[in-house]
């Protein structure tokens, strides 16, 4: 339960910080100057999407803080509980999703400076990468499945197919949204019109990969 309340509060610091960055409380119509000087730039619609995004981030870590939970507290409720051996594999899989949200960074500051090329390359390498991770881990699957660990052999088994399997479709659903970002830089569109669709993914990205990292920490401690 420590392990969960540390994560939630962890993950409630993050997103409040990133909330206040969205300028929740601004009063537009105190704002000075002459209305005909305010450049149409969608910041409106920009600023609702990010705490569109922040609010799912959030009822998702807590949707993996409760299965985590739920891991902790049947690991310790009888002697059936068996732990499974974390395939070596896995290590190399957080690498290549390391390398994955490295380069969803590198697409975000490529756009921040007005690099469409250089945006495009990165979007493409971590695609990639992403497909990797995703095929490393029904790679671990498999080799789980021929050493005779079966989803319902054991307790353990089922929570660790359960975990992997539930952050495997989160990451699905990103390479959805991170394919349709690569869509339109490969439309032509310029920097401008896909700054925030990049943003968005390198956000999600990250998320990504705390919550791996967490949720791989978790399996190694039986």
């Amino acid at each position: 339960m420590a392990i969960t309340a540390a994560f939630l509060a962890v993950v409630a610091a993050i997103v409040i910080w990133w909330l206040s960055h969205q300028r929740l409380a601004a009063k537009p119509w105190l704002e000075e100057g002459v209305i005909g000087d305010i450049p149409v730039t969608g910041a409106p619609r920009a600023r609702t999407v990010k705490i569109g995004l922040g609010v799912f981030l959030a009822v998702a870590c807590s949707l993996f803080a409760l299965f985590s939970s739920a891991y902790i507290m049947r690991m310790h409720m009888g002697a059936d509980w068996s732990p499974m051996p974390v395939p070596a594999l896995l290590w190399l899989n957080t690498g290549v999703l390391v390398v994955s949200s490295v380069a969803l960074h590198l697409a975000q500051v490529a756009a921040h400076r007005g690099r469409i090329e250089g945006v495009q390359k990165a979007l493409f390498a971590g695609g990639v990468l992403a497909f990797a991770f995703l095929a490393g881990q029904l790679v671990a699957w498999r080799e789980l499945d021929a050493a005779g660990y079966f989803l319902a052999s054991n307790p353990a088994n089922s929570f660790f197919y359960l975990l992997t399997a539930l952050h495997g479709l989160h990451v699905a659903g990103g390479l959805v949204a991170l394919g349709r970002a690569t869509v339109k830089v490969r439309r032509g569109l310029n920097v401008d019109q896909v700054r925030l669709s990049v943003e968005l993914c390198a956000i999600y990205w990250h998320f990504l990969l705390f919550v791996w990292l967490v949720l791989f920490a978790l399996l190694l401690h039986h």
